[in-house]
Parts: structure tokens; C-alpha cells; sequence
């Protein structure tokens, strides 16, 4: 793999692309540690840690810890990437924006300048309940408009020019900008991750129990990764053929095809939707100052991941069930508004395509319709799987780190296509890539 990156590094064109690419991240990592003007850090960082446990893991590891920081960047890439799953949910329903997706590369710039405007606006949005929220218990070392208009105009910039440079990264760099920007934020959490990992399992243990747990973790650790990959790459392939038809006085078509349909087709998608409703309430009532007790303590409480799978409390462990629920639902109805089996069986039918032993046109579509429920259910069990694991270990042995599941499966995919891309521009150049060392 070395020698591989060292043929890489020897093209100048892919040499150009990672020194971009690394560059801006080196900016990006920068900015994670310029504080906004007039904010009380320390006191951030102690309310998020005390108040909301386990609710702003996710959100602090997407940030690469500027939410901790309360940095420039503190707000990061997650309007960007709440407005892009907003637009695109909105082709499913609005006749124009569909028109546009399905209008080449024109209609993909339309919709990307959306996008940016849709950003732009969550980010104040954002920014303004941060700076009034916090800034009234104390965020601010001094409440007034000045200090207010200060953090939502720095957090709204901030975030806005990680939206640029991600584009940049995908213009100029090597792999998807945004995708890029998110895993190197959570990578940049690893070492504390680790760090915290070998201190409460290894650090002052006897010398036989500390190499077994290191075993432990480590074989935990490359399972789930395994798991991931496999999530990642696994389709069930789909046979079409296409019929023989007479043009001028040539014959074509007779082809044959197939459809490759992801087991994982939501991708991380689900398990994103399910943590930021189940954690919507706390978020929003720590917020608001609302301390829950009683009743509705008991209700905050089971939605609060890090008291899942406590042996101390079992009952709110139904908030891990919900959980998985809210991953195998999502998982289903994300796919339906991005994939339309009947839109597929239509375009077989009008290209002479059909199913080996199905009838083009309705037929086609329910049977499209039966494969992808199956598999989207294969799909959704393993998220499940890697998104659970990491709520067991920390429930039964209070192994508390910030990278779960979900970031678990955005580094994976993110270094796989980014490898993949570096390895088909060197194979091009008859160079042996990655994937086949």
C-alpha cells in the first residue's frame, strides 16, 4: 500500500489533488481551535457534558470537537447536510425540483445553489438559538446584542465556508468534499477515543488482563469495520434483458444487464434520523432550561443513549428499542422516496428490457417492490447491529467513546470511494491500485 501511494505521489496531476486536499483540511483543523469572539468556553464545554451526556456525542464527533471548543466551525458541515437531505426530499414532492434532478448537469447546479441558500439559513437559524439559548446561562461573558450578533454571524460564516470548501475538496481534491470534511472530523476524535479506552480498560491492569482487553477492543473494533465494509459493498444484482429489434438494417439489442440493487440502500441515513429524533427532546429541553422530572424525567431519561443497556436500570433500556424501530422505519422510508420501482419497470419497458421470467410494466415493479423489501431488511438489521453494539459496551461497561455506528460507517465509506477514485485515476496510468495490493 506504501508503494502504492508512493506511485501515486509520483503523478502530478493526483499529487496536486491530495496537497489540496491536505491543505484544506489543515485549514479545516485549524479553524476547529479559533474561538468565537466574547464566549465562555470552559462553560460550554462543562453544561454539554453535564447536562446532555450521550445526546451530543454524535453531533460533537460530526464537529471534530468545535462543538466542544465552541469554535468558528462549531456549527460544521450539519446544516449542510440537514439541507441536503431537505431538497432532496422535497424532489420526491414538488413537480419543479423534480424536473430539475432529472435535467442534467444544468438542473444539478440549480438544485446545488438551493441547497446553499437552504444552508445558509439553517446555519442562522442555528446559530441565533445557540448564541440566545446559551447566552442567557451564562455562554456569553457578556448578554447583549453586540455578543449576540457576533456568534451568530461567526458560527453562520464558519459554517458556510466549510460548505466552501468541501465543494472545493470535490472540485480540486481527491473524493467527495463534504463526505471528506465529515470523516476527518470524526477521525480527529479517534486518539481521545482510544486514549480514554486504554485508561479505563488497560492503563494499571495486570499484564495478562490489559493484553486481553487490548484483544478485546481490537477484535471488537475490526469486526464492526468488517461488518461495515460488507454493509457497504453487498448488492443483489438484478438480470435484465434486453430484446433483439431491427434498426435500418442492423441488428440490435439482445443484451444482457442487470440491476444492481445495495443491500445498505439507505446507507447511514437511518441511523442519523433515528439518534436526532430520539435525542430532540433533551436537546431541546436543556435548551429551553427544562429540568424533567417525574414522569417526563423518566420518558427523558430513556431516550438518553447513555442509559441504555444499564444493568442498574434496565427499564430505560426501551429507549433501545425504539431505537432500532426507528432505524428498520427509516431505513424503509428513505428508500421509498429515493428509489421508485415503477419508474425503473417503466424505462425497462420503453428500452425492450425485461426480467428474465417477468412480465414487463406492473409485474416488473412488484417484483422490484418484493426484492427491495427483502433486502432492505437485511440492510437495516446490520445497521442495527452497528449502531447497537457500541450502546451494549457502553451500558455494560461504561466504555463511553464518541465515535459509535454511525461515524464508524461515514469513515469506512468515505475511505473506500476515496481510495477507489485515487486507484482508477492510477490505473489509467497502468499503475497497480489499492484494492488489488
Amino acid at each position: 500500500m506504501l508503494t502504492t501511494l508512493k506511485n501515486a505521489l509520483k503523478i502530478k496531476e493526483i499529487r496536486k489533488k491530495l496537497l489540496y486536499t491536505f491543505g484544506m483540511l489543515v485549514v479545516i483543523r485549524l479553524g476547529s481551535q479559533l474561538p468565537v469572539p466574547g464566549v465562555n468556553r470552559e462553560y460550554f464545554a462543562n453544561w454539554m457534558s453535564q447536562q446532555l451526556g450521550g445526546a451530543f456525542d454524535l453531533l460533537d464527533s460530526f464537529t471534530g470537537g468545535s462543538m466542544e471548543n465552541f469554535s468558528v466551525f462549531a456549527l460544521n458541515i450539519s446544516p449542510y447536510i440537514t439541507s441536503s437531505i431537505i431538497v432532496q426530499l422535497l424532489t420526491i414532492a414538488i413537480p419543479k425540483l423534480e424536473e430539475m434532478q432529472k435535467d442534467g448537469e444544468d438542473g444539478k447546479k440549480k438544485l446545488a445553489t438551493i441547497t446553499r441558500y437552504v444552508t445558509v439559513g439553517l446555519a442562522l437559524v442555528e446559530a441565533a438559538a445557540l448564541a440566545i439559548g446559551f447566552g442567557r446561562s451564562g455562554l456569553l461573558q457578556e448578554y447583549n446584542a453586540f455578543n449576540i450578533i457576533t456568534v451568530i454571524f461567526a458560527l453562520t460564516a464558519g459554517s458556510a465556508f466549510l460548505m466552501w470548501i468541501g465543494e472545493r475538496i470535490t472540485e480540486k481534491g481527491i473524493g467527495n468534499g463534504m463526505s471528506v470534511v465529515l470523516a476527518v472530523n470524526i477521525i480527529s476524535r479517534l486518539p481521545e477515543d482510544f486514549k480514554s479506552l486504554y485508561g479505563q480498560f488497560i492503563q494499571g491492569k495486570a499484564i495478562a488482563v490489559g493484553v486481553i482487553a487490548a484483544i478485546i477492543i481490537a477484535a471488537i473494533i475490526i469486526g464492526m469495520v468488517i461488518l461495515v465494509i460488507i454493509l457497504n459493498d453487498a448488492v443483489r444484482k438484478i438480470p435484465v434483458q434486453y430484446a433483439k429489434k431491427i434498426q435500418g438494417r442492423k441488428m440490435v439489442g439482445g443484451q444482457s444487464s442487470n440491476i444492481p440493487l445495495k443491500v445498505n440502500t439507505a446507507g447511514v441515513i437511518p441511523i442519523i434520523f433515528a439518534s436526532s429524533l430520539m435525542q430532540l427532546p433533551i436537546i431541546v429541553c436543556s435548551l429551553a432550561g427544562i429540568e424533567g422530572s417525574g414522569f417526563w424525567g423518566e420518558i427523558l431519561n430513556g431516550l438518553n443513549s447513555s442509559n441504555w443497556v444499564s444493568p442498574s436500570a434496565p427499564q430505560y433500556s426501551i429507549g433501545l428499542i425504539v431505537y432500532i424501530l426507528l432505524v428498520i422505519f427509516f431505513a424503509y422510508f428513505y428508500t421509498s422516496v429515493t428509489f421508485n420501482p415503477i419508474e425503473i419497470a417503466n424505462n425497462m419497458k420503453k428500452q425492450g428490457g425485461f426480467v428474465p421470467g417477468i412480465r414487463p410494466g406492473k409485474p416488473t415493479s412488484d417484483y422490484l417492490t418484493r426484492i427491495l423489501n427483502y433486502i432492505i431488511f437485511i440492510g437495516a438489521c446490520g445497521l442495527t447491529i452497528v449502531g447497537v453494539l457500541p450502546f451494549v459496551f457502553n451500558g455494560l461497561f461504561s466504555a463511553s467513546v464518541s465515535f459509535g455506528g454511525t461515524s464508524l460507517i461515514i469513515i469506512v465509506s468515505v475511505i473506500l470511494e476515496t481510495i477507489k477514485q485515487i486507484e482508477s485515476q492510477m490505473l489509467v496510468r497502468n499503475y497497480k491500485g489499492f484494492l488489488n495490493d
